[in-house]
């Protein structure tokens, strides 16, 4: 499992595919280096990659101004920046959830 994960000078970008409009949010694994998440709320008006960012903050457990949208907002291939949260910890993490 290797989801790209670039340093940032705020944190580190995490990529992430998304697929909106899901039957139920979750982590569906990793995808060509993107960690895949699915979210219930369709890709209209942003309202996925709200629910994207609140996806990623729960299941890493961080408070909800560390995880912003960094690139991507019109398509499914996003970047996700998390603050406050080492590339070695983070990596951990993501190894747990997609192992799950």
């Amino acid at each position: 499992m290797m989801i790209e994960l670039t340093d940032h000078p705020e944190g580190v970008l995490v990529a992430v595919r998304a697929q909106p409009g899901a039957r139920k949010a979750g982590v569906l694994g990793e995808q060509a280096g993107a960690l895949k998440l699915a979210v219930t709320a369709p890709p209209e008006d942003g309202r996925a990659n709200v629910a994207l960012v609140e996806l990623l903050r729960d299941l890493l457990g961080v408070k909800r101004s560390q995880v912003e949208l960094h690139s991507g907002a019109t398509g499914r291939n996003k970047r996700l920046l998390v603050r406050d949260v080492s590339k070695v910890e983070l990596a951990a993490k993501l190894v747990a959830l997609v192992g799950r």
